[in-house]
């Protein structure tokens, strides 16, 4: 297992991130991208895992339970 930090200068960085992550990798980005238009819709659709950074009670709940589907099913 391994992270996978991208710094990202601009939204559409994310659609070249999401050629070089590999199989089987599970994305989590920050739930703000979740209302960038299309951008959004994109993140949305491919799979990324949002997360809260305001609530950080529901953040970790999600980051718990994300670790744990992960562990299940085998994947990075």
């Amino acid at each position: 297992p391994f992270v996978i930090v991208c710094n990202h200068q601009a939204s559409l960085d994310l659609m070249g991130m999401v050629e070089v992550i590999p199989e089987r990798c599970v994305p989590i980005a920050k739930r703000e991208l979740l209302y960038l238009g299309t951008v959004g819709w994109a993140c949305w659709l491919s799979g990324i895992i949002f997360i809260d950074r305001h609530r950080r009670d529901a953040a970790i709940e999600v980051i718990s339970h994300t670790a744990s589907t992960m562990r299940h099913e085998n994947v990075r």
